[in-house]
């Protein structure tokens, strides 16, 4: 599958109506996911591989994956209304992902790739490090998407590096989010992310 025809399956996807700000829930639009999917395909880390997507929302990474070709994915959100979406979306789709609504602290397991979008932890401080973490417990290869800053990139490389982890920028995304949240005051947001390609080192 092609990168553009993947965007468009994609975008076809349900999306979730009720976002929960506690979880910082900010989906990745068609074109960031397939850029990030599509990415991790040519590098050899999607196709007949065990992929993990954590904070899976609706599936749209998970279900990017399989029709990649992953192996096996499993996506994991604690919010049982995605999980329900990404259910529905997932029999949509004619491909199988594993669905589990739970916290990324219930997985076990080893896969070889994690995709994921985590929360930016903007509002829940460290909860973007604590998803690193998890990702560099149970897998080799991380694709993971930050928000754009300087202090960000800094702070970031130095957790990763202190658990054996070698961080590299591959791309840059702008996240297109729509007026979610009684706070927003705009119809449509721009957000400018970075994603990453990380890699565990042996030993």
């Amino acid at each position: 599958m092609r990168k553009r025809r993947l965007e468009i399956y994609l975008s076809s996807l349900k999306k979730s109506p009720n976002p929960k700000l506690k979880y910082e829930e900010y989906s990745l639009d068609p074109k960031s996911a397939s850029t990030i999917l599509y990415t991790a395909f040519c590098q050899g880390d999607v196709q007949g591989k065990k992929v993990i997507d954590l904070g899976s929302g609706t599936g749209i990474l998970s279900i990017g994956a399989a029709l990649l070709g992953a192996r096996c994915v499993v996506g994991i959100d604690i919010d049982k209304d995605l999980t329900r979406m990404a259910m529905d979306n997932m029999n949509n789709s004619n491909v199988r992902v594993e669905i589990v609504c739970g916290s990324i602290d219930c997985v076990r397991g080893l896969f070889e790739t994690t995709i994921m979008n985590p929360p930016f932890g903007s509002w829940r401080r460290g909860l973007d490090v604590e998803f690193l973490n998890k990702a560099l417990m149970i897998s080799r290869v991380i694709y993971s998407v930050h928000k754009a800053s300087d202090k960000s990139d800094m702070f970031l490389r130095k957790k990763v590096a202190a658990k054996r982890g070698e961080m590299r920028k591959l791309g840059n995304v702008e996240i297109t989010l729509p007026r979610l949240f009684d706070f927003h005051r705009k119809a449509r947001y721009k957000v400018n992310a970075n994603f990453y390609r990380i890699v565990k080192r042996e030993g």
